[in-house]
């Protein structure tokens, strides 16, 4: 490794993941200020809502800054293959060019994520864990193996002349993890001997007092639920979960049951872990058809939609059936999975749908049933003591974790700052400081279209969807003469108003008395025409049913 010019810098920037959990990208510069080289570690998307992004298909990190500086990106490094961290790949490859660097679960995940675009997977090169390296511009690169709820995570050695940086990923202390990579303790010590510079680390369970638990333990507790169990059983979890998936499958096995898994991603994932060998001995599956004919109290469905998505499976069971299977009275359906924040409702739904079935509900409220992913406060001082980092850097986790895991750090003298989207850090010196705020935020994905927060589509049909919708349609003549009266179609709207008369109705005579007193300067202008005939379109709409709802004006000239 060159030894550090006096002019160079080393910085480190989330653009997403840091003052939220989701949507995480993170980028990592060394040269001369202002011309440093890059390297970017995850493209994630996080989901939208009703409340806030009404219609929406993914949201994504907004990349201006470095689609500004593609020439001087040398590569895109992905730790481990939740949407969170892989699901953009596809979308946004193309705009930043880079090769892309994976281990082979997740470069698995990743090429069919360029696929699905219509783009080229020979960019996706698969990477051995540490202690190989990548050399990559002024960086060398380690994947080091690290325990997760997804097979194959890894933390990342980001080695250069400004010095040693431990990127965690996502992780948990897991000795014994069903599927995937054990914590290993010796690897990170003999990482942190040489010594580290910073630790940017996971902080989503900063709030959780108690060590972490092994995904081994529960799998005894969910097998007894499975033998207890009179009728179908029924369990969802994360698809990307191998390990969960895995416990319970083997748990059904157990208890005497015959699994089947439903919904695209389910058997997407359990797909990519075949391939790659991950699960060489993964119970065997049955069709729908199958399960349907077998007796209810020797099948376990394994179906997604633990979040409450709307078309996922366990969704459509609510509903009624799905691919000839349904539910009934004195089965089981278990969420083996934590609720991500925001998604409360959409679960007691379908929960509430389930009962209404008579399908017995188990979530993981006592803890039996699911064990995070994520390191629990006790785990990520563990992970501080094990790497002695000059100064910690949080990341992954909403700002209350940011800032309480500084705090957490700090008890035991270790010095760290909040960093969050945008703010890029200097980490040349002794102590991490702010070099900059650069401009992010946003990009969503709306049908087939990537559409910034900026732009007003979002915004506008919140509006839409908050006050409803009229269309005003006028015709002027070729002497600019109105040809009839305006007339109105709403949408979204009471269709009759205090008056007893039909909304349109009342609207079209107001816009009537409007027309007939207008004068020509004002029927000719149709600027100003637009503006009065929507204010009034408004009034009107206020005084009969209380709400100003969102006009569209149509004006058509003839001749």
């Amino acid at each position: 490794m060159s030894a550090a010019k006096a002019n160079d810098r080393l910085i480190y920037m989330p653009l997403g993941g840091a003052g939220e959990i989701g949507m995480n990208c993170y980028v990592y510069g060394y040269g001369p200020k202002g011309k440093e080289r890059l390297i970017v570690v995850d493209l994630g998307v996080t989901f939208p809502d009703m409340d806030g992004t009404p219609g929406l298909d993914l949201i994504f990190p907004d990349i201006t800054w470095l689609k500004e500086r593609r020439d001087r990106i040398d590569g895109i490094f992905i730790t481990h293959a939740h949407e969170d961290h892989v699901g953009a790949v596809g979308l946004l490859w193309q705009q930043l060019g880079a090769p892309i660097y994976a281990r082979k679960f997740t470069a698995n995940i990743a090429r069919r994520k360029l696929q699905e675009h219509g783009l080229s997977d020979n960019t996706v090169t698969v990477v051995e864990p540490y202690p190989a390296v990548i050399d990559c511009g002024p960086f060398k690169v380690s994947y080091v193996p690290i325990s997760h709820s997804i097979p194959e995570s890894a933390g990342l050695v980001i080695d250069s002349a400004g010095g040693r940086i431990v990127h965690t990923g996502d992780f948990k202390i897991d000795m014994t993890p069903v599927c995937g990579d054990p914590f290993n303790t010796e690897v990170w010590q003999e990482i942190a001997k040489d010594g580290v510079k910073a630790l940017v680390c996971d902080s989503t369970n900063i709030f959780s007092p108690n060590p972490g638990r092994s995904e081994v333990s529960i799998g005894p507790a969910i097998t007894e639920l499975m033998r207890d169990a009179a009728g179908m059983m029924v369990a969802t979890t994360f698809a990307s979960n191998i390990a969960r998936l895995k416990t319970l499958a083997d748990a059904a096995v157990a208890a005497g049951r015959k699994v089947c898994l439903l919904g695209r991603s389910m058997n997407r994932m359990v797909e990519a872990a075949k391939e790659t060998g991950l699960l060489t001995d993964f119970p065997h599956t049955i069709p729908p058809e199958e399960a349907a004919n077998l007796p209810r109290n020797q099948v376990l469905l394994l179906v997604t939609g633990s979040q409450g998505e709307r078309r996922a499976a366990s969704a459509q069971l609510s509903q009624g059936s799905y691919l000839g299977l349904s539910l009934k009275e004195g089965d089981t359906f278990l969420f083996s999975s934590r609720v991500i924040p925001g998604n409360e409702r959409g679960v007691i739904r379908i929960m509430n749908q389930l009962s209404e079935l008579g399908v017995d509900i188990v979530d993981d409220e006592d803890g039996r049933y699911h064990v995070s992913g994520h390191a629990n406060r006790p785990d990520l001082e563990t992970m501080h003591a094990l790497i002695q980092p000059q100064f910690l850097i949080p990341m992954h986790g909403e700002h209350r974790h940011l800032r309480e895991h500084v705090k957490v750090a700090g008890l035991r003298g270790l010095p760290g700052i909040v960093a969050v989207n945008g703010m890029m850090i200097d980490l040349s010196g002794n102590q991490p400081t702010v070099a900059e705020y650069v401009e992010t935020g946003r990009t969503y994905l709306d049908g087939s279209v990537q559409i910034g927060a900026m732009d007003g589509v979002v915004r506008d049909r919140i509006r839409m969807a908050l006050n409803g919708v009229a269309v005003v349609t006028l015709i002027i003549d070729e002497n600019d003469e109105p040809l009839g009266d305006p007339w109105v179609e709403i949408s979204g709207l009471a269709e009759v108003g205090r008056s007893d008369t039909a909304l349109a109705e009342v609207m079209e005579a107001d816009l009537a008395q409007f027309i007939g007193r207008a004068d020509p300067k004002t029927i000719r202008d149709d600027v100003k025409l637009e503006k009065e005939l929507k204010n009034i379109a408004r009034r009107s709409a206020q005084g009969e049913i209380g709400k100003k709802p969102e006009v569209i004006v149509v004006i058509s000239r003839l001749g």
